[in-house]
């Protein structure tokens, strides 16, 4: 319409063919196939409308750009099917990492004993579902046991390191007698993946690491036993009063234990009914806002204490996109653990 209008107003030798040729374009990227063809008719209608009003017929001129806006049309089309063939993709795409993640990540459930747990992922890139971070929960005769861990590195070797670290887990937790026992099983297993992968030039495989924390909360104790890989320490949320629980002796990351022989060691801080355990990966604290200051985690969270473990993390996730102003930088991933009065 505005390159009828722009045709019949200006004098004869103006011709419209850029806003025409702007408008199929820019249909080819928004519109769907038959509002784009439409579109390209209809440029090439009113190019014609406007050679009979300027008796423009026997110009050979005007001819030769009336087959340039068809040629335009034509591509128009084209790219609108280029265009949804990639979308396409992409949303297949998409659905192969949603589905990676379950594979790798299960959904936790809402209930373990006397433990509610909720959890929270975030991709730093939007098209990228799934990462090196990881979570997982399992209820054994010793209590709900917890893990929360991060891998050193992007792509999919980060994603088989963490499905490794996982798969181990929930194998071993059940069984393993304490928490040192239960560490040296996740830190066999990944030295033992790690060993299939020879170092060579360019790769960092072999030499891939992972920051975990192990928690454990017995039926019958108000307690909670902690052990730090390399991660950064859990917060502890105890009516209305936020405490970072630093451990006394950490260990090194898993896949880096060769590297000490010192045992590992076990936290253990009082943990009653109403209280709650925060767990949460680097990406979280490391998050930056415009002027490059870290996000004060436990201040923040100072707030949202008493919410339950659902609303907290959502508090969590919107106040952490705010924060960066919808930039993630890293990976993130946060699980809420609250003990409950009775089983």
């Amino acid at each position: 319409m505005v390159g009828l209008l722009i045709g019949l107003f200006t004098p004869s030798d103006v011709r419209p063919i850029a806003f025409l040729a702007t408008a199929m374009v820019s249909a080819a990227a928004l519109l769907p196939l038959w509002e784009t063809v439409l579109t390209g008719v209809g440029a090439c209608a009113i190019f014609f409308v406007l050679m009979v009003h300027f008796n423009a017929l026997r110009d050979v001129t005007a001819y030769s750009e009336l087959a340039t806006v068809a040629a335009i049309a034509v591509f128009a089309v084209f790219l609108n099917r280029l265009l949804a063939r990639r979308a396409r993709q992409l949303v297949q795409v998409r659905s192969v990492a949603e589905t990676a993640q379950l594979a790798v990540l299960h959904p936790l459930p809402h209930h373990l004993g006397h433990v509610t747990l909720e959890s929270m992922y975030l991709a730093a890139a939007a098209e990228a579902r799934i990462g090196g971070d990881l979570y997982g929960a399992v209820r054994t005769p010793h209590g709900v046991r917890l893990l929360i861990g991060d891998v050193r590195g992007k792509g999919l070797p980060a994603i088989q390191a963490a499905a490794t670290l996982l798969g181990a887990f929930r194998e071993s937790a059940h069984d393993a007698p304490d928490l040192p026992h239960l560490a040296r099983r996740l830190e066999t297993s990944i030295s033992r993946y790690a060993s299939q992968h020879p170092g060579v030039l360019g790769s960092e495989i072999a030499e891939r690491f992972i920051t975990a924390l192990l928690a454990e909360i017995p039926d019958h104790e108000l307690v909670v036993r902690t052990l730090t890989c390399g991660h950064p320490p859990p917060l502890l949320l105890h009516r209305g009063e936020v405490r970072e629980l630093q451990a006394d002796a950490p260990s090194p990351p898993l896949n880096l234990g060769m590297l000490v022989n010192d045992e590992f060691h076990v936290d253990l801080t009082p943990f009653h009914p109403g209280d709650q355990l925060l767990l949460y990966t680097d990406g979280v604290t490391e998050t930056r806002d415009r002027s490059g200051a870290f996000y004060p985690l436990a201040e923040r969270i100072r707030p949202w204490s008493g919410e339950t473990p659902r609303h907290l993390l959502k508090h969590l996730h919107r106040d952490l996109v705010a924060y960066s102003d919808g930039e993630l930088d890293d990976d993130v991933a946060a699980v809420i653990a609250r003990r409950r009065a009775s089983l």
